[in-house]
């Protein structure tokens, strides 16, 4: 899958979750996208290709990067719980909304149970 095509999917699935929101704190040239201020996402332009930063659980991380060589440590962040998409044809659509929905599943779980409330759910 291309870049523009990772990207689209990615940030489609994003804007889609329950209270997610998007802004730019590094400038227009980074995409966040947030749950109750915690950032689960992040789209951005690198070295000429579009790429997505996605939160990922340690285990999860090594055994994607292990499949997918195009998934690599987050760019930009902690290696350990931070992954990467770069374009390659083995990244699929629904691979791509899997991880969308798993990283933002992820940073809901680690909210106190205030701020979980009607974020479970896809809109």
């Amino acid at each position: 899958m291309d870049d523009h095509s990772i990207q689209r999917i990615a940030i489609e699935t994003a804007i889609n979750l329950v209270a997610a929101e998007h802004s730019q704190p590094f400038g227009f040239w980074v995409d966040v996208y947030k749950v109750s201020d915690k950032i689960f996402m992040m789209a951005m332009t690198y070295q000429n290709e579009k790429i997505v930063t996605l939160k990922c659980s340690p285990q999860d991380s090594e055994m994607l990067r292990d499949i997918y060589p195009s998934i690599r440590p987050g760019y930009h962040m902690n290696k350990k719980h931070w992954i990467t998409i770069y374009p390659d044809k083995e990244i699929t659509r629904e691979l791509v909304q899997d991880l969308v929905i798993a990283s933002y599943e992820l940073v809901i779980s680690k909210l106190p149970k205030h701020q979980k409330k009607g974020l479970e759910a896809i809109k």
